[in-house]
């Protein structure tokens, strides 16, 4: 289940380095306006924006491209989905076949939104990806003064994820053992996964409440105050990072108003 293995960016990266606080600020700000913009320009050049700074996120792509393909055909999927069951299909037709017709402004739509799914999911990848467990946690109880318990809380499930993972992996291969297999029929594939993803849960709740007697039995959220190890502080590189993406929001829906082409949330 390579989806939910985290990456593994390089630590010297520029992105890597940013304090995990001013990745998610930053990451909230594009969501804001991708969320308030509904054309397509605004989400493609913050999208672009971002692919580009994947370098400098230290991630590899090709390793990034096999963790993302359920993400971009799900992505893909929704915007056909829109053009396809539109009440009304607006411009000239560009498909044709029996009682379906695709207009262009339709397909334009659909497109944008597209886009516009790919580019939140970017932002939230280069935001979260980059930044380790423990430093997420440290940094929400040092500058968001966010409560130990939920914090270690986060951390512990995000620490799950690898455990995850391989558990998935292992059932598969028990089930490949034993001759289990769907062979060409979907609907057996579809049995299977919802049974494997059953039994996953199942383990994932038990080893979630056994870790959680664990954490109560070491004392852990049973103080309001705790010391922290690590430091993390807000310098002006983080700010700078939460500048360029105001920069960038701004600066797409104004290209997009420029064209002529930006249409808000409301209004």
């Amino acid at each position: 289940m390579r989806l939910v293995v985290p990456l593994d960016p390089r630590p010297s990266a520029p992105l890597v380095r940013a304090n995990p606080i001013a990745k998610l600020v930053a990451a909230l700000v594009l969501l804001v306006a991708l969320l308030v913009s509904l054309d397509g320009v605004t989400a493609a050049v913050i999208l672009a924006a971002l692919l580009a700074l994947v370098p400098a996120s230290g991630l590899d792509p090709r390793a990034l491209i096999g963790r993302l393909w359920l993400i971009v055909l799900t992505a893909v999927s929704i915007g056909l989905l829109n053009v396809i069951l539109a009440p009304a299909q607006s411009g000239a037709t560009v498909l044709e076949l029996g009682p379906l017709r695709v207009g262009f402004g339709t397909l334009l739509d659909g497109a944008g939104l597209t886009i516009r799914l790919l580019a939140v999911a970017m932002a939230g990848i280069l935001a979260t990806a980059t930044s380790q467990p423990t430093d997420v946690a440290d940094a929400l109880i040092q500058q968001l003064r966010v409560s130990p318990r939920l914090a270690v809380g986060a951390l512990a499930a995000l620490r799950l994820l690898p455990v995850l993972a391989r558990d998935w992996q292992t059932a598969a291969l028990a089930r490949r053992a034993r001759g289990v297999e769907a062979g060409r029929s979907p609907i057996a594939a579809a049995r299977l996964f919802a049974g494997q993803l059953l039994g996953l849960l199942v383990g994932a709740v038990r080893r979630g409440a056994r870790m959680a007697m664990a954490m109560e039995a070491r004392g852990f959220g049973a103080r309001p105050c705790r010391s922290v190890a690590r430091v993390q502080r807000m310098r002006q590189g983080d700010w700078a990072w939460i500048g360029g993406a105001v920069a960038l929001a701004i600066g797409a829906v104004a290209l997009s108003l420029s064209l002529g082409t930006w249409r808000p949330l409301i209004g």
